[in-house]
């Protein structure tokens, strides 16, 4: 299993101190006072504006991010990361429409733009993740607030969000992370 590489800076424009990882880091101020830029030499990460992978949440791809607050649109820095590593083979999950697995279950191995309109389900409150990683998404079409799913089970998908968010979409993550 791969991981990759990235490097935080505490002001932007790859300015300051910085503080170099290939693993996941549940709080940056261990390192750096703060994180206003990044450079993802390898792999891709999910970034979280809270310390232990909470808040809002984005995936970084390999690049260069010169402005974090600018390129996300928040009002706050960097706190935590979750290195994601490579997966090679199926993607396959199960995701249900109310918690605790219950209520309606449908079974997928690729992205879905829409839940409500491909899978008929009113909602998808709780899921089982047995191969790959995955986004999930508040909105259709892989649009507004997302959630990183590894494998595991997921009994209730609002209690790991930000907030009462809908999960309307789901997507891989795929090896075009480097």
């Amino acid at each position: 299993m791969t991981m990759g590489r990235i490097i935080f800076y505490e002001d932007r424009n790859f300015q300051g101190r910085h503080y170099e990882t290939s693993s996941d880091c549940p709080e940056l101020t261990s390192f750096l006072s703060r994180c206003h830029s990044c450079r993802v030499e390898s792999g891709c990460c999910m970034v979280y504006d809270r310390p232990n992978y909470t808040g809002n949440q984005y995936l970084l791809r390999r690049g260069e991010y010169a402005d974090y607050m600018s390129m996300m649109g928040m009002s706050d820095c960097i706190r935590s990361c979750r290195m994601i590593p490579q997966h090679r083979g199926n993607y396959r999950m199960r995701i249900y429409e109310r918690e605790n697995f219950t209520g309606q279950m449908k079974e997928l191995n690729e992205d879905c733009e829409n839940i409500m309109e491909r899978l008929r389900m009113s909602d998808c409150q709780s899921c089982n993740v047995m191969d790959g990683h995955w986004l999930a998404y508040e909105q259709p079409h892989f649009r507004g607030r997302v959630i990183y799913l590894k494998p595991g089970e997921y009994r209730s998908l609002r209690d790991i969000a930000s907030s009462n968010m809908r999960v309307q979409s789901l997507r891989r993550i795929t090896d075009t992370c480097n």
